[in-house]
């Protein structure tokens, strides 16, 4: 199953090296097609720990201070990062695909059998309502006869992280997220390449289906009467910028956005949305309202 960035315990390797050498050669070959790529222990989950798992409060760190062990966020390509993730962590067993990182953008399509709903039936029925069809893309099979089918979305757009809301059964994997990548093995088995599907690249995601996957726009509280919510074209694209943000540049977005949200007359009703989704890619609720309240004391100033 497809997971996301939590901090495991590693415990005694379970399995001999030989299966730690062959899950670097399996991450190695993905970076290779612009995969950015983490250990995983045997657990699915990141093989290297937090080194801030002893923190109690503050601002939490998404890799800034430069040690490994922040899951998802040590995601990448450089082969001698790789290399230097697997190092620390001889008790790997598999490997972990981030989601939602350029070039591929990639959305993570998780279809479990394990919850006793036929989750393929649901998507099917899906795409017959909504008039979409999946192209033919990568499929991985998980140990459990479970499908990950890998798609693409647009360099603008943040596909969340979703458990069931498509449908029952259906998992979605997108910013933040990450699936386990083919020839893992895990304490349930291997994930494998699905017959026919090894050559293709990830499909672009049918704009019907991509429609689903987005969250619906913030409501405004108090719209005024007669006119466009807050959180119309506008709004929802200054909401797009904050979500999209890497680390090291979350305040700077986030001011930057509320910024002209202020100065355009939306500021009030799309702060709300603003945190939230500031508040996604790490900051807490406290920092995030804080900045807001800086950028609207600064739009408010009168010029001189």
């Amino acid at each position: 199953m497809a997971t996301t960035d939590r901090p495991p315990a590693p415990g005694p390797a379970r399995y001999p090296r030989q299966t730690t050498r062959l899950a670097l050669a399996h991450a190695l070959s993905a970076a290779e097609r612009g995969l950015a790529v983490i250990p995983l222990s045997r657990t699915k989950l990141p093989a290297l720990r937090s080194p801030h798992r002893d923190q109690q409060d503050g601002p939490r760190c998404h890799g800034e201070c430069g040690r490994p062990g922040h899951g998802v966020h040590d995601a990448s390509t450089d082969p001698a990062r790789i290399r230097a993730l697997f190092d620390a962590a001889p008790w790997a067993t598999g490997y972990g695909i981030a989601c939602g990182l350029p070039p591929h953008h990639l959305i993570g399509i998780d279809l479990d059998t394990k919850t006793g709903t036929d989750s393929t039936t649901a998507l099917r029925e899906l795409a017959l309502n909504h008039l979409f069809t999946i192209p033919p893309t990568i499929v991985v099979i998980t140990p459990s006869g479970g499908r990950h089918l890998w798609l693409t979305g647009p360099p603008d757009v943040v596909v969340p992280n979703s458990a069931g809301r498509l449908a029952p059964g259906i998992d979605i994997r997108g910013a933040g997220g990450y699936l386990v990548g083919p020839g893992s093995r895990t304490d349930r088995g291997r994930y494998t390449t699905a017959p026919g599907t090894d050559h293709l690249a990830p499909a672009p995601c049918p704009r019907a289906l991509l429609r689903l996957l987005l969250p619906p726009p913030p409501r405004t509280r108090n719209p005024v009467a007669g006119a466009a919510p807050a959180t119309g074209a506008h709004g929802r694209g200054l909401v797009q910028f904050v979500l999209a943000a890497h680390a090291g540049q979350r305040n700077t977005r986030l001011f930057w956005a509320a910024c002209r949200a202020y100065e355009d007359g939306i500021g009030e009703a799309l702060t709300d949305a603003l945190v939230q989704a500031a508040v996604h890619t790490g900051l807490t609720d406290r920092e995030a309202r804080s900045t807001v309240a800086s950028a609207a004391r600064m739009s408010r100033r009168p010029t001189e």
